[in-house]
């Protein structure tokens, strides 16, 4: 582990971590992402070998009130541990979503103070809670009260530039109880553009003794070998890289290698067929449009305009796969065809 008075030991990313004794099998971890990183698709990151993944993000007083798809985003299928971000602006809600969430099966809570879009703050939770943090060390603290399993949380470098206070708050964090932190490394308002800064999450490497986990622009293996170098991080958390490869949060790790040709459509069928029976037909052929446009973006970016649209408007479940595998079947080729020129 690299505490802050070791910042000269850079883990391996193969290597376990742990919290409280819970061992994580390596240190790439699955960003939880909302609409992405639903049970299917972790249950394939988790299968190539991600370290630990997270739920999508619930939201508390929605599940403490069974509303809405939260139960639908805590269902866990034999992921060890299975640890779920919970979202919300009020301690008590925060506190029985906690309770209900280990309670069925929660190993680790994670609170979530990151999310940067207008929704979520509009709600004054995510990264809003960044700008009162007295009132988010309120949540923090209901929390950890209301479960013996760990709780830890997420959150952003501040609101802003003039409001830099991560450090600030994970130490008030680590006194309330939470047992690790993940930092973004941008603020909330520059949202995702411009690029991550690692060596500001180093301000927050000196502020605790905790595990460290840095996210932001983590796409690659150099990209994860120097935040680690520039952040004093114990592991790295990598989210939209993974849009369009589930497989990848393994592929950094180590555990398993960039699935290829005919080994790489099995997969994107497995996904497919695992969101229709996971959501049902219709609305699982609704939610997988957004995963068949990442794999038509990163494997057949020049297929036609028409045939793109053709995939992703298809109402028909069967059409909208066959007409998918044609097309990446058709950018392998097309691929071979340039490198041979």
């Amino acid at each position: 582990m690299c505490l802050k008075d070791n910042h000269l030991q850079i883990p391996t990313l193969s290597s376990p971590f742990a919290i409280e004794g819970m061992s994580f099998r390596n240190r790439v971890v699955l960003a939880p992402m909302s609409g992405v990183t639903d049970l299917p698709f972790r249950q394939l990151a988790w299968r190539y070998g991600a370290g630990l993944v997270v739920t999508e993000m619930v939201a508390s007083r929605e599940l403490a009130c069974n509303a809405g798809e939260s139960w639908a985003r805590l269902k866990n299928a034999g992921i060890t541990p299975h640890m779920v971000q919970l979202a919300g602006r009020e301690a008590h809600w925060m506190a029985e979503a906690a309770k209900i969430s280990a309670a069925n099966g929660a190993d680790v809570i994670d609170i979530n103070m990151g999310c940067p879009a207008k929704k979520v703050i509009g709600g004054y939770s995510g990264s809003a809670l960044m700008r009162d943090p007295d009132h988010a060390l309120s949540l923090i603290e209901a929390t950890v009260r209301a479960v013996d399993v760990p709780v830890t949380l997420k959150m952003r470098l501040g609101w802003d530039e003039t409001t830099m206070n991560a450090p600030e708050i994970a130490r008030r964090a680590e006194a309330a109880g939470i047992r690790m932190v993940t930092i973004h490394g941008r603020t909330r308002m520059q949202f995702y553009k411009g690029h991550a800064d690692w060596d500001a999450i180093r301000a927050v490497r000196d502020a605790i003794s905790l595990p460290l986990v840095a996210n932001g622009d983590v796409s690659t293996l150099e990209d994860a070998t120097e935040i680690l170098k520039r952040s004093g991080a114990d592991a790295v958390m990598t989210g939209r890289a993974c849009q369009g490869r589930p497989w990848h949060a393994g592929v950094l790790a180590g555990a398993c290698s960039e699935p290829e040709g005919q080994a790489r459509l099995d997969v994107i069928s497995e996904h497919y067929e695992m969101m229709l029976a996971f959501y049902g037909m219709e609305t699982g052929l609704r939610h997988a449009r957004k995963h068949l446009g990442w794999y038509i973006d990163r494997f057949a970016a020049g297929a036609p305009g028409h045939r793109k649209a053709s995939v992703l408007t298809a109402t028909d479940h069967k059409a909208a796969l066959s007409g998918l595998l044609e097309l990446l079947r058709d950018g392998e080729t097309a691929d071979e065809r340039t490198m041979a020129a």
